[in-house]
């Protein structure tokens, strides 16, 4: 039987990282500090884009506005950290100004979580969705027997306890 809409479901080999990382401009009229901080993480997001994928970068999500979010995914803890002290990298040099001048200023705040995953211990659904999030990220597979269900997808059912 065909399906009305087309689903999809995320799939990766191994643990990951999902790392989540934003900003919130609490005085906007501080145009220099939030100048300073838009360029560095639009500098660093094209860092990652075009070679972050050597690093460990899979991939991200982003969602602008007075607090901003970014979800990206990373193939392991360790690559994250590396790519964050990496000395040759942007995000060292922009870490480091946004401690010793931008904090001091309170215009804007900074934050990130992370958040390690192991392999199989995730689920995810898309429906009638472009690429997007983990399945742009590490690739997606149509949703068919134990995939049906998000049971199915963590591997505790068969994919038939849907309910009726």
């Amino acid at each position: 039987m065909a399906r009305p809409y087309e689903r999809h479901t995320a799939k990766i080999e191994g643990d990951f990282v999902v790392f989540l990382i934003g900003a919130r401009i609490a005085k906007p009229w501080n145009i220099p500090a939030v100048v300073a901080v838009g360029r560095a993480m639009t500098a660093m997001i094209k860092e990652l884009e075009t070679n972050g994928r050597a690093l460990g970068y899979l991939g991200q999500e982003m969602w602008p506005g007075r607090t901003s979010i970014q979800v990206q995914y990373w193939r392991s803890r360790d690559q994250l950290m590396a790519y964050a002290r990496d000395k040759t990298g942007l995000h060292l040099p922009a870490w480091r100004e946004f401690n010793q001048v931008i904090a001091k200023s309170t215009a804007v705040g900074i934050w990130h979580e992370t958040f390690m995953v192991r392999a199989g211990e995730y689920e995810c659904i898309y429906g009638n969705m472009p690429r997007f999030g983990l399945g742009k990220a590490a690739g997606r597979i149509d949703v068919a027997g134990t995939l049906e269900t998000a049971m199915g997808r963590l591997g505790v059912t068969d994919g038939t306890d849907a309910p009726q």
